[in-house]
């Protein structure tokens, strides 16, 4: 397949391009410094600028799907950044008839209790909070499209480097801890889950989340 990543040499990105990669896909890998992604025979490097709508709808034409793992955390105003830069992708995504826009989500939205958001209980720390309230803004404003057909994958309350595994599980909107109160994934089990919904749709028009 043909995809489109945006943000492709971030922390969550640069997984998501190896696992595609390693599953044979051709990737066009949209990203601020090019030179930052790695080599390789099947990716296509080019620089982009997220909030340039136009451009950005130019350099999608031709991809099966989009897959986002636009982030916003270096920016000074980190949630009109991202608020902005989601809305840049949503508009470019339709421009270019793309079909599919698959979303890295956050666990802040996930549900620790009936009506009660990650985001909302007391313990959430405050450097994260403006980056999550971003990931909100967008969930919410994804659940009124039709078009293209989305995908919002939200990770554990803690995603980290490590290992591929392939063992983990799948929630909708509640996050999943394990028998010991901890919610974690690494971001090449993120990954795994996410090239998993690229290849065989189980959850379109739906945020679904991954943990251990």
């Amino acid at each position: 397949m043909k995809i489109a990543l945006i943000g492709a040499s971030g922390f969550i990105g640069s997984a998501l391009l190896t696992e595609a990669l390693s599953r044979g896909h051709h990737a066009k890998a949209l990203v601020t410094r090019p030179e930052r992604v790695t080599s390789h025979e099947h990716v296509v490097s080019v620089k982009s600028d997220a909030l340039n709508t136009a451009e950005l709808a130019q350099q999608l034409r031709g991809v099966e799907a989009v897959v986002s793992a636009f982030s916003s955390h270096a920016q000074k105003d980190v949630f009109g950044y991202y608020l902005k830069g989601f809305q840049s992708i949503l508009a470019a995504t339709q421009h270019a008839s793309v079909p599919r826009l698959l979303m890295v989500g956050g666990a802040a939205t996930l549900e620790v209790a009936s009506g009660k958001l990650l985001l909302d209980t007391p313990d959430f720390p405050d450097e994260y909070r403006a980056m999550a309230e971003g990931a909100k803004a967008a969930l919410d404003i994804l659940r009124e499209q039709t078009a293209p057909a989305w995908t919002f994958l939200s990770p554990a309350a803690e995603i980290f480097p490590g290992e591929r595994t392939g063992n983990f599980r799948l929630g909708s909107d509640t996050l999943l801890t394990d028998s010991d109160g901890n919610s974690r994934i690494s971001a090449q089990d993120y990954a795994i889950a996410m090239i998993d919904e690229l290849e065989a749709p189980r959850h379109t028009y739906q945020r679904f989340c991954v943990a251990y």
